[in-house]
């Protein structure tokens, strides 16, 4: 057995230590710690708490001290857009916003009012989200201009938690490219676009790449968890990491992120900003080693997820599943990806809505709405193909699904079906995975990327799903 490195793989409900090492050429894992996540309401507002999620990182650290499985290295992930604004003495300026909050509501139009649409995707290749942190920062700028005048720093939440791991403040690339602010084609910030919105350039750090060394822990967090560690910046926006972990080598592979989120796209040399790109909604999100996830955003298991905390998490998400298999039969659709379904008071009665407006039959039980959830996901992924396919040019023999989704065999089946082609699900903990190649990779134990994920091949239960229709 290897040295243990530790992902720190913090999604939007939880965040979880898992330990990585290689064994006979395989990767093993093991989870060493689990803690609860989620956006907290105050007033109108929709906020994170970055002091629990901090002192839950060191929590895990102390884990692995008292397991006596004491990793030479760890990297962090979280999802995208969402940042922390640092004052001239390196403390919190203002609150920390959740993306699922409403400031942002009507900001797309106003940048654009800057900014023409066409022109901005053409500096970024970003698509139009409502919560993208340019829309954040403009929001702020007209709505707590105090709060961005005393800031002196942004930092992404990954990089806020190594600066409070370290002292060190750095700015990964990945996550950077989620903000909708970093020039496509230098992979750096956009002084263009930042000066039209008469933003601060001063809080911009230079990005970094995935596998530059960040630094070891302050000793007053030595002294808290026992042991010291090289803390690396990995590719931590999640869905960065997890398309590290996509279990292929060959150059045109079409993968499927899928959990909240589902992120479906491919990987290229160079970003694409064409019309037809934009008009799509597709986005160019930096990827390992300046490979650019050329993706779109479809509102994923979130829907399922809602509806399961709507019944009091009585159900697992296998039984879900099986229920909505039960009632494969019932007819109605909904948009998945429609606005709608981002933050609804009630997911149930919103999709209800939707069905009831566009006269289908409403659901009447449990397994319809979740068929419901999981048909519309599978018809989005394959619209979603279709349009991938007219924009790159390229046919693409199967689709990779990885993340939590993976696990879905009804909805994987559901996808091959949709899309007519075969689908390769797994692994589950691909972001976690690709967290710890990046690790790997720069320490040595694998050569490169094709290395690592021709290990990631060997070492996890891979299955195939044969559309059958």
């Amino acid at each position: 057995m290897g040295d243990y490195f530790l992902a720190v793989d913090i999604g939007a409900s939880s965040g979880r230590h898992i330990l990585g090492s290689v064994e006979a050429g395989k990767i093993v894992l093991e989870e060493i710690y689990r803690f609860e996540n989620g956006m907290k309401h105050e007033g109108n507002s929709l906020l994170w708490d970055t002091g629990h999620l901090f002192d839950e990182i060191v929590n895990g650290l102390k884990k692995c001290k008292d397991e006596g499985k004491i990793p030479v290295m760890m990297g962090i992930d979280t999802w995208g857009v969402d940042y922390v604004l640092l004052d001239e003495n390196d403390e919190v300026a203002g609150r920390t916003y959740g993306y699922r909050d409403h400031r942002t509501d009507g900001y797309p139009e106003k940048v654009y009012g800057i900014i023409p649409e066409k022109e901005l995707y053409a500096h970024t290749g970003t698509q139009k989200q409502v919560f993208n942190t340019i829309f954040q920062l403009s929001a702020l700028k007209d709505t707590e201009p105090e709060v961005l005048d005393s800031a002196r720093t942004m930092l992404m939440m990954p990089d806020y938690f190594g600066f409070r791991l370290t002292g060190v403040k750095k700015q990964e690339y990945t996550n950077a490219t989620t903000t909708g602010l970093i020039n496509a084609k230098t992979n750096d910030w956009d002084k263009e676009l930042i000066k039209k919105l008469e933003l601060p350039e001063r809080i911009f750090l230079s990005p970094e790449k995935p596998g530059t060394t960040l630094g070891n822990l302050k000793p007053e967090i030595q002294e808290a968890v026992g042991f010291d560690l090289t803390v690396m910046i990995i590719g931590s926006h999640d869905t960065a990491s997890a398309v590290m972990s996509v279990p292929s080598t060959e150059d045109d592979t079409l993968y499927i992120s899928s959990g909240t989120w589902s992120l479906m796209g491919v990987e290229n040399p160079s970003a694409v900003t064409t019309d037809a790109a934009r008009d799509a909604n597709f986005t160019n999100e930096g990827g390992y080693d300046y490979r650019y996830r050329f993706l779109k955003n479809i509102m994923g298991l979130w829907m399922i997820q809602q509806v399961r905390h709507e019944l009091n998490d009585g159900y697992s998400f296998a039984e879900l599943c099986d229920m909505a298999e039960k009632e494969k039969e019932f007819p109605s659709r909904v948009e998945a990806n429609a606005p709608r379904f981002l933050s609804p008071d009630n997911m149930q009665d919103e999709i209800k809505k939707a069905i009831k407006e566009s006269g289908q039959k409403e659901p009447e039980n449990v397994g319809q709405m979740a068929t419901v959830i999981y048909q519309s996901l599978a018809e989005a992924y394959a619209e979603t193909l279709k349009e991938i396919e007219s924009i790159t040019g390229k046919h693409y023999e199967a689709v990779n699904i990885i993340g939590g989704g993976s696990k879905a065999a009804y909805l994987n089946q559901l996808t091959a079906n949709a899309c007519k082609r075969k689908v390769i699900a797994g692994p589950d903990e691909g972001t976690a995975i690709g967290n710890l190649m990046c690790q790997m990779i720069g320490s040595g134990v694998f050569r490169d990327l094709k290395d690592a994920r021709e290990s990631v091949a060997r070492s996890f239960d891979i299955k195939s799903f044969e559309p059958n229709q």
